[in-house]
């Protein structure tokens, strides 16, 4: 079982008329790219589908939750109409991807039970950590993109922006998986910030605060950016797209074994362990715009 899904940016993005655009970048494919650059060729060059997971799908519905919660009067976000939220959003995807349901065990339904149990367990953290009684978003699945001096079109989707009444703007994300260790808040954080870097370039505001929001073990991560880490956010996400183009021009796609390959749909076809990637697609003339990915981790 397979999904492949139309990029959401090709239906909302906006064009970007009389500029000689480089191509564009999002923060789950630059960060595909820092991981391992032959993960970034299979899912942007080849486009290979990959298999959707209960963890991912899990996301997708939480999201969608967390995004429809906020639709209804203050006083009736609660735990429990979030609960009785949950299995419509389900249903509503499989609408959508009826072969979702390939996921699981189909004998009495059991494995899909034991999974919205699982989603119900999350939905119910985030009310011990936030009261969305007491919040009023700005925005809520904010698509963003701007345009750098370089020609590069950066954008993405952020899942929660809230405006303060003087102005100042925190960015929140939601992950359904638990917290990062301190060694690697970092790439936590460069989703963040990369989001921050498009914001202040858009609004001419740089975000007061990114919190990023673990449903997985119920903790929060928030940071204060400044100038000087948007700029260097800038710089970094130049550097990956020239690392990038230059993969391409020499068909250089290294892969980067690590902890993570154990979850790589596409290891059976990695050189790193005894496979064969296959054949570079054509490469069609003019940049190559890249792919946004919803990030519902």
């Amino acid at each position: 079982m397979s999904v492949e899904q139309e990029s959401p940016a090709a239906r909302v993005g906006t064009p970007v008329d009389g500029v000689d655009v480089l191509g564009a970048l999002s923060p789950s494919r630059a960060g595909d790219f820092m991981t391992c650059p032959l993960l970034y060729r299979f899912r942007t060059v080849d486009r290979l589908p990959e298999p959707s997971s209960p963890e991912a799908v899990r996301g997708t519905v939480v999201h969608k939750v967390l995004e429809d919660l906020f639709d209804l009067p203050a006083a009736d976000r609660t735990p429990d109409r979030a609960e009785a939220m949950l299995e419509p959003a389900w249903d509503a995807l499989v609408e959508q991807e009826p072969t979702l349901h390939e996921m699981f065990d189909a004998a009495e339904g059991r494995e899909v039970a034991s999974w919205l149990a699982s989603c119900r367990t999350v939905l119910a953290r985030y009310f011990t950590l936030e009261d969305p009684r007491r919040l009023e978003p700005a925005e809520r699945e904010l698509y963003v993109e701007t345009l750098l001096d370089s020609k590069l079109l950066l954008r993405g989707f952020v899942d929660r922006v809230d405006v303060a009444p003087d102005g100042a703007i925190r960015i929140v994300d939601y992950k359904t998986g638990p917290s990062v260790s301190e060694r690697f808040e970092g790439k936590a954080l460069f989703q963040m910030k990369f989001y921050a870097l498009v914001i202040w370039r858009t609004r001419g505001v740089i975000p007061a605060m990114l919190q990023l929001v673990y449903l997985g073990n119920g903790e929060i991560l928030r940071y204060v950016p400044d100038e000087a880490d948007l700029l260097a956010t800038q710089r970094k996400v130049e550097a990956i797209w020239q690392a990038i183009r230059r993969a391409e021009e020499s068909g250089d796609w290294r892969p980067s074994p690590g902890r993570l390959c154990s979850w790589c749909a596409h290891q059976a076809i990695c050189p790193a362990y005894g496979g064969t990637p296959p054949p570079l697609p054509e490469r069609e003339p003019g940049p190559v715009d890249q792919d946004v990915a919803a990030e519902s981790d």
